[in-house]
């Protein structure tokens, strides 16, 4: 029976000789190895009862056997519920009762902790530890190796992936095999993904970048993957000279870039970067380039659409944009029910075979944000120029109202990032008496740079309208991140709301 999904990324897995995993530490998974230990897995859960439309939630760190989870959830037609291995068990408590997962697969160090939580909303608990053992090692053990596959078509739901939850109640995004796969196909095409490929994976797999981008793209191609646990500079470095590509959040570059060995001769049997999940800085483009003579290649996309732009792997690749709609995207960027002109600030709104089936249990939220017509709208806020690359200016909600008038941070950010000694900067409203919100700056400094505060906001003054210009600036360390690099505001709007008193 067809199954969407795995007909595409894991049945050609079968028999496959070739490494399609290469491990830290020198070992290799190969692709009839890593079929088998899907199939295991998947009559393991079988035996459990789990039967397609069941959910099955996730908590562990990445490795081979993690990514088998993923493909015997696929092959049995069940939803795959990644979560991400820093949530407490009270963060675990609500995604489980939200989701009602039949399965629920943590590290073993931890499953004292979640059993009882776990317990509460139905789940059977299993264990999958970083080196692979655990119960549901232990469950598979013995299991048949081959499967009898779920059918699934293009509307059948594949994953339902949790945003971040910063605007309110966390929201499950349901993406179908359709979804999935529509992307992953567009993807190899435009960034010229080949089985000669070899992927550099340093990202985590609970999120739709490292699992549902990079994974699927090296799957559906044929690709290899270097399956890194997780991000640490040095260790990219020391695989680099085996790998064709990178993708990597911005965090990635900037930390790559602070590494001697970084130059020319060290990237030039590179084929691409790719670089997402977060704005790349003007400038960390402009210094790969000079190191490295790549130009990173930047995208854009979101839980619940995968990806809907990028930059062009043959053609200009813009700093500062996340390039053009991808094939079969259709993106237009919506202020009061029209469309804007070129240069003009809007909502950007998507359409197309990658746009999710909606949120789980939410239909007053989906019927918000995904039109009847099958418009999603982002609550980005964005600019189209001239020749249709797109830029993001920022998110809706954090846009600054100041005494009625529209401040978009990302304006004041670029001429904020561009004074000398600043290395970056955010840009909020907190509460005014007066204003109702003030437009506030949170500055980084660059390394060995004191930076005083009323003087950056002076360097911008003359370039910004008095309404723009931040009222007050303070210096700090660091900006509070995610796990994929996207700077927390919401904490900073919570952290600096009584500024003004």
């Amino acid at each position: 029976m067809a199954n969407l999904v795995f007909d595409r990324l894991f049945a050609p897995l079968r028999g496959r000789q070739g490494a399609v995993l290469l491990l830290a530490d020198g070992r290799e998974v190969s692709g009839d190895a890593l079929y088998r230990m899907i199939a295991r897995q998947a009559n393991a859960l079988a035996g459990l009862g789990v039967v397609k439309g069941d959910r099955i939630a996730v908590q562990v760190a990445k490795s081979p056997e993690a990514l088998a989870l993923y493909g015997a959830a696929v092959a049995l037609g069940a939803v795959f519920l990644p979560l991400n291995t820093a949530y407490t068990a009270a963060e675990v408590g609500y995604f489980l009762d939200d989701a009602q997962p039949r399965v629920f697969v943590c590290d073993g160090g931890r499953a004292l902790g979640l059993a009882g939580v776990a317990g509460l909303h139905g789940a059977e608990v299993l264990t999958l530890d970083a080196d692979g053992s655990g119960t549901l090692r232990d469950l598979a053990e013995g299991a048949a190796e081959a499967v009898t596959l779920a059918g699934c078509g293009a509307g059948d739901l594949a994953a339902l992936l949790y945003t971040s939850g910063t605007t309110g109640r966390s929201k499950g995004a349901m993406l179908s095999h359709g979804n999935l796969l529509s992307n992953a196909e567009v993807l190899v095409h435009e960034w010229r993904f080949t089985q000669r490929d070899v992927l550099l994976h340093a990202l985590p797999v609970f999120h739709t970048h490292g699992l549902f981008v990079a994974t699927n793209v090296a799957l559906l191609s044929g690709a290899r993957m270097i399956w890194l646990a997780g991000f640490d500079a040095g260790q990219v470095m020391a695989h680099l000279p085996a790998a064709t590509v990178l993708m990597g959040v911005p965090t990635f570059y900037t930390r790559l870039l602070d590494d001697a060995g970084l130059s020319r001769g060290a990237a030039a049997h590179m084929r691409l970067f790719v670089s997402g999940s977060a704005p790349l800085l003007a400038e960390t483009h402009m210094e790969w380039e000079a190191r490295t003579g790549h130009r990173i290649l930047e995208r854009y996309g979101m839980t619940e659409t995968n990806m809907n732009t990028s930059n062009p792997y043959d053609g200009e690749r813009r700093a500062g944009t996340v390039g053009l709609p991808l094939p079969g995207v259709e993106l237009r960027i919506m202020a009061d029910g029209a469309e804007v002109s070129v240069g003009e600030v809007g909502v950007i709104e998507v359409r197309g075979p990658n746009v999710f089936q909606g949120y789980w249990r939410m239909p007053e939220k989906t019927a918000e944000e995904l039109r009847p017509d099958g418009w999603f709208i982002t609550g980005d806020l964005g600019m189209r120029d001239g020749e249709g690359y797109v830029s993001i200016v920022g998110r809706a909600k954090d846009l600054v109202i100041t005494g009625g008038y529209n401040v978009y941070p990302k304006e004041v950010e670029l001429l904020l990032d561009a004074v000398p000694g600043v290395l970056e900067s955010a840009v909020i409203g907190v509460p005014h008496r007066d204003f109702g919100e003030a437009v506030f700056a949170v500055l980084v400094a660059q390394k060995g740079v004191a930076l005083e505060a009323g003087a950056v906001l002076a360097a911008v003054a003359g370039d910004l309208a008095r309404f723009k210009q931040p009222k007050a600036a303070a210096v700090v360390d660091s900006l509070p991140r995610n796990t994929m690099g996207k700077v927390q505001k919401n904490i900073l709007r919570e952290t600096y709301r009584g500024w003004f008193g």
